[in-house]
C-alpha cells in the first residue's frame, strides 16, 4: 500500500512539474517562467498576442537547440570564452553584493538633506582614549558645561569656551554646510536639530562634540566661477598691502572696460592652480570654501557678473560667476540621482548598507560559531601569531587552535588556521591594519571569509545573477558555434555561393538605383566647406584624404539605401543633394548623383555577393536546425502555451 501511495505522489509531482514545462528538447526542458522571462525582455508591441508568442517560441526553441549543441561540444570550456565569462562576472557581481533597499534609502536621505543648507556652530573638547580617569572626567565636565551654557541661551560663544580649562575646549563657526560636508556621524546629528537647538554631548574617537544649528536656507546648489587672485605674501607691510589693493583695483577697472577675464587671469592671477585655465575653479557646492568667500560669490546674481575686489586671508579676489546649478526639486532627476548615488557609495555611510548585507548573508548561509575554541584562546593565539612570525600557522604545538573548527556555514567550515592566517596577513599590512582590537578583527575575519565565499557561489544564492551569467554564457557559445557551423562556412565557400547565385539569379535584381558619391561630414560647418570646395571643382577624393572629419565613398546604391531624407529620385546628375543633420552626433550627409538606373536590372555575382552569402547562411542554418530537432526531439506543451494567452 505504501509503494502504491508513493507512486501516486510521484505521479502527481511529476505532472505538476511538467505542467509548467512549455517545451522539451531531448532530455532537456524549458519551463514557462524561463520562456516568459526571455519573451518579456525582447517583446515589442503586438496586435496578435498568440501569433507573437508562437513566433517567439519557434525562435527560442531554435536558440536552445543551438546552445545545447554548443554545450555538448564543450565550447564553454574554451579558454577565451572562460576569460570572457570571468570578465563579465567581475563587471556585474558587485551590483549583487549589496543591500539594495538600504542603499536606496541612504541615497534618498542624502537627496532630501541636500535640498537644505545648515548654518552650524561646533564646540569640541579633546578627549583621547589614552586619557587617565581624572582627565577623562574633566573633559566630560567641560563639554557638559558648554552644553548647559548653550541650552540656557548664552550666545557669547568664545567666552563659553574660554571659561573651560585652558586649551581644552574650542569653538568654530562652520558656516553653512550641506550633505556630505561633514562626516556622516556628525551629519546625522545636525540634520536632526531644529533651528536654535543644541545636541546632547556626542563622543567620538577624539573627544566630545556639541553642535548648534543657528540657521538654515534652501540649498544654493553648485557653482562655477573663475577668479583672479592678487596674493598677499606673509610678512607684507602696510605699504605692500596698499600696492596690492591698487593692483587689484586696476585689474578690476580693466575688466569693467571690456577686458577679457581669462587673459587677465593668465597675466595677473597669483593662483597657480587656476591662472593657466583662465582662472576657472572646479565646480563646488556649500561648505567648500570659507564663509566670507562664499558670501561674496553668492552676491553675484547672474552669469558673467564680476565682483569687486574683496579681501580674504589669501589676498584680494576678483570673481566671475560662470554658472549656478540649483538643486533639483525632483529626486528623479537622472543627473542628481547619479551624483548622489556615487557620493553615497564613496562615503562612510555606505557601511550601514554593507553591514545589513553582511547580516543577510550570514543568515542566508546559516552561519554558526562553534564552541570548539574559546574566544579567549582565539584572541590569545592571534596575539602570539605576530610574535611568532616565522612559525607556520599549522604548527599545532605553537598554535593548538589551528586545526579546530571555529565556525560553519553552507556546508563549509572555518578553522583556527584560517583565523591565524587572516590575523597575520591583516596585521602585517600597513594599509589594512588600523589598530583594531581582536574582537573587531574577528568580526572582520568572519565578514571577509563568508562574503568572499558567498561571492564565489553567487549563482547558488541569487537567481537573477545566475540568469545573467547563463545568458552571457549562452550568447557566447552561440556566437562561437554559429561562426563555426554557419557564418564562417558560408563566407569561405565561394563555389557554394556561385551555385546559389546561378540557381536564383532572378532573385538578385537591382531596385531603382544610382551611381553616387556619398559624403559624411562631422558637422554642418564642415559640410558647407566641403560643398564650397566641390563647387570650385576640387577633386572629391583629395578633399576626403586631407581631412579626417570627412568620409567619402562612391558606388552604386539603391535609392532606398541612401541616408534618410536624401531624395535623389529627381535630382539632376552632378548636383549636390542635401541631407539633414543627425540630431545625435551632428553628422551631416549629402550626395552627388552620377547616373540613374531603372529597377529590375540584373546584379552581377560580385554586386549580389552580400545577399548571396546571407541566403547561403540561412540555408545552412535551416538544414542544421532540422538535424538538431532529430537529435533533440522537440515537444511543445500546448496546455501551458495556451495558459500564456489568458
Amino acid at each position: 500500500m505504501k509503494k502504491i501511495f508513493l507512486c501516486f505522489v510521484f505521479a502527481i509531482t511529476a505532472t505538476a512539474t511538467f505542467s509548467q514545462t512549455i517545451f522539451t528538447y531531448g532530455k532537456y526542458a524549458v519551463d514557462k517562467a524561463e520562456f516568459m522571462r526571455a519573451y518579456e525582455k525582447n517583446k515589442t508591441p503586438v496586435t496578435n498576442k498568440e501569433q507573437s508568442l508562437r513566433e517567439y517560441l519557434d525562435l527560442y526553441i531554435k536558440f536552445k537547440l543551438k546552445v545545447r549543441a554548443a554545450l555538448d561540444l564543450k565550447l564553454d570550456t574554451l579558454q577565451n570564452l572562460i576569460y570572457d565569462a570571468q570578465s563579465f562576472r567581475s563587471q556585474i557581481e558587485q551590483s549583487f553584493l549589496n543591500n539594495e533597499k538600504a542603499e536606496e534609502a541612504l541615497v534618498t536621505e542624502a537627496m532630501n538633506r541636500g535640498k537644505k543648507d545648515l548654518h552650524v556652530l561646533h564646540f569640541f573638547v579633546k578627549a583621547a582614549n589614552t586619557l587617565n580617569i581624572a582627565d577623562t572626567q574633566k573633559a566630560y565636565k567641560a563639554i557638559e558645561n558648554i552644553y548647559k551654557a548653550l541650552n540656557s541661551g548664552k550666545t557669547d560663544y568664545n567666552n563659553i569656551v574660554i571659561t573651560e580649562p585652558a586649551g581644552m575646549a574650542t569653538f568654530n563657526d562652520l558656516g553653512f554646510v550641506t550633505v556630505f560636508t561633514l562626516p556622516y556621524e556628525y551629519e546625522n546629528i545636525i540634520y536632526n536639530l531644529k533651528e536654535g537647538q543644541v545636541n546632547k554631548p556626542y563622543r567620538s574617537k577624539n573627544g566630545w562634540h556639541v553642535f548648534k544649528l543657528v540657521g538654515e536656507r534652501n540649498a544654493v546648489g553648485k557653482w562655477k566661477i573663475a577668479q583672479i587672485l592678487i596674493a598677499i605674501p606673509p610678512g607684507a607691510t602696510d605699504t605692500d598691502k596698499k600696492n596690492l589693493k591698487d593692483r587689484a583695483d586696476s585689474v578690476y577697472n580693466l575688466l569693467m572696460n571690456g577686458g577679457d577675464f581669462g587673459k587677465l587671469a593668465r597675466q595677473f592671477s597669483d593662483d597657480k592652480t587656476t591662472y593657466g585655465n583662465n582662472g576657472l575653479l572646479p565646480e563646488f557646492g556649500t561648505g567648500k570654501f570659507e564663509v566670507n568667500f562664499e558670501n561674496e560669490i553668492f552676491r553675484l546674481t547672474k552669469d558673467g557678473e564680476i565682483s569687486k575686489p574683496f579681501l580674504s586671508p589669501y589676498g584680494y579676489h576678483i570673481v566671475k560667476r560662470i554658472s549656478q546649478t540649483p538643486v533639483p526639486a525632483n529626486n528623479n532627476d537622472p543627473a542628481y540621482l547619479f551624483d548622489m548615488k556615487l557620493k553615497t557609495e564613496q562615503d562612510s555611510r555606505i557601511n550601514i548598507a554593507k553591514d545589513l548585507f553582511t547580516k543577510e548573508v550570514l543568515k542566508k548561509v546559516n552561519f554558526k560559531k562553534t564552541n570548539t575554541v574559546s574566544t579567549t584562546d582565539l584572541y590569545r593565539f592571534a596575539d602570539s601569531v605576530i610574535a611568532n612570525s616565522k612559525t607556520e600557522t599549522d604548527d599545532k604545538v605553537k598554535f593548538p587552535v589551528t586545526g579546530k573548527i571555529v565556525a560553519t556555514y553552507a556546508n563549509r567550515k572555518l578553522i583556527g588556521k584560517d583565523w591565524l592566517d587572516f590575523v597575520r596577513n591583516y596585521k602585517g599590512s600597513g594599509e589594512l591594519y588600523k589598530g583594531e582590537n581582536n574582537e573587531a578583527l574577528f568580526e572582520k575575519f568572519i565578514e571577509t571569509s563568508v562574503i568572499e565565499d558567498y561571492k564565489k557561489h553567487l549563482e547558488d544564492y541569487n537567481p537573477e545573477f545566475r540568469y545573467q551569467m547563463e545568458e552571457f554564457r549562452d550568447g557566447n557559445v552561440l556566437f562561437e558555434i554559429m561562426e563555426r557551423n554557419i557564418w564562417g562556412k558560408a563566407a569561405a565557400d565561394t563555389a557554394g555561393q556561385k551555385k546559389i547565385y546561378a540557381e536564383n539569379k532572378n532573385k538578385y535584381l537591382w531596385g531603382a538605383s544610382a551611381d553616387i558619391i556619398l559624403f559624411n561630414c562631422a558637422n554642418k560647418s564642415m559640410a558647407d566647406e566641403t560643398k564650397a570646395a566641390l563647387q570650385k571643382g576640387e577633386d572629391w577624393k583629395k578633399i576626403a584624404e586631407t581631412n579626417l572629419n570627412i568620409q567619402a565613398d562612391s558606388g552604386r546604391f539603391e535609392l532606398t539605401q541612401l541616408p534618410a531624407k536624401i531624395n535623389a529620385t529627381t535630382a539632376p546628375v552632378g548636383l549636390i543633394v542635401d541631407g539633414t543633420v543627425n540630431p545625435v552626433d551632428g553628422n551631416v550627409s549629402f550626395i552627388i548623383p552620377i547616373r540613374y538606373y531603372d529597377a529590375g536590372m540584373q546584379r552581377s555575382f560580385d554586386e549580389a555577393k552580400g545577399a548571396v552569402i546571407n541566403d547561403y547562411q540561412n540555408m545552412l542554418e535551416d538544414k542544421w536546425v532540422a538535424e538538431l530537432k532529430k537529435q533533440y526531439p522537440v515537444k511543445i506543451n500546448e496546455t501551458v502555451f495556451k495558459s500564456l494567452l489568458k
